[in-house]
């Protein structure tokens, strides 16, 4: 007899990340397997979040306590409503010697989170591991995000509920701003010519819904970073502080630092400056600057 060893070809690497929509849309992304081999793969497809055994399993301590490499569980923010946020088709089959087969994989969030995750299984012979992809995906409440710097946040979710304003009261009262912190770190080499550099990137999501209607602003969103002579005396510079956005768009402002010639290594400097974001409300976010002088 021929022992024939199967072999695949993944379109996507260890992780698609459907990246941000809006809470109660639905988006989808292909993830396409093909089967180089010279035999028929009958295929199997698992969510972890539906693991018989993920009861027991979240009996462990949160690993963004135990590893700070490590801030998120495999199995993330999962919906309100009881339905899954990610869901694969189809589930089961063969992919015949050659031929490929294409997966849609849906993500359909229900309320914000930045966390939402799941891991897909592709199972050949309902045993033999043929490959894993992290599943990712952030949903907001408004049409506009903005990443970056480092976590200040705990990327696990309270099931409390923690707003008493029921929805109706909250359209009376109107779009209320929002105010959040982000900490930029940058590290200058000691002796380099290059400066130490960070960024922030601000987005402007792209809803189906909003796609639909072709009355919408093209320019869904705009953003300012102020920039006050006292950060370029200690030494930052922005690059694109201000700008605005059309529906599925996103800009990078660059921060760099060269330390001035009169800084104190022992006080390294820690300046603040106030970004401003207008999309269907308006958030204001503290950006912190941290800066420190690093040997090579």
């Amino acid at each position: 007899g021929h022992g024939v060893v199967p072999s695949t070809e993944c379109s996507v690497g260890e992780v698609l990340d459907m990246g941000y929509v809006m809470a109660g849309d639905t988006v989808t992304a292909t993830v396409q397997i093909e089967n180089t081999s010279s035999l028929t793969l009958p295929f199997s497809v698992q969510l972890e979040s539906l693991s018989p055994t993920r009861d027991r399993d979240r009996q462990k301590i949160p690993s963004f306590l135990t590893s700070p490499l490590h801030r998120t569980e495999i199995v993330g923010t999962q919906n309100y409503n009881g339905f899954s946020v990610f869901s694969v088709s189809p589930t089961e089959g063969k992919i015949e010697a050659g031929m490929s087969q294409d997966f849609v994989v849906t993500f359909s969030p229900d309320h914000e989170s930045l966390y939402y995750s799941d891991r897909l299984k592709v199972l050949f012979f309902g045993k033999q591991t043929a490959h894993e992809i992290l599943l990712k995906g952030a949903a907001r409440d408004h049409t506009m995000f903005v990443e970056g710097g480092v976590p200040l946040d705990v990327p696990v979710e309270s099931l409390a509920v923690t707003s008493p304003v029921a929805p109706q009261e909250a359209l009376k009262e109107g779009p209320r701003e929002a105010v959040r912190s982000l900490l930029l770190l940058l590290e200058y080499v000691e002796g380099s010519a290059e400066p130490a550099r960070a960024e922030i990137i601000v987005g402007a999501i792209q809803s189906p819904v909003q796609a639909a209607s072709q009355k919408q602003n093209l320019q869904a969103v705009e953003f300012s970073l102020d920039s006050g002579a006292e950060l370029q005396r200690a030494g930052f510079a922005l690059d694109g502080p201000k700008g605005a956005l059309e529906r599925g768009q996103l800009q990078r402002i660059g921060v760099s630092w060269v330390p001035p010639a009169d800084l104190q290594t022992s006080e390294p400097p820690l300046m603040s400056a106030l970004l401003t974001v207008k999309g269907d409300i308006t958030e204001s976010y503290r950006v912190l600057f941290m800066a420190r002088v690093v040997s090579a």
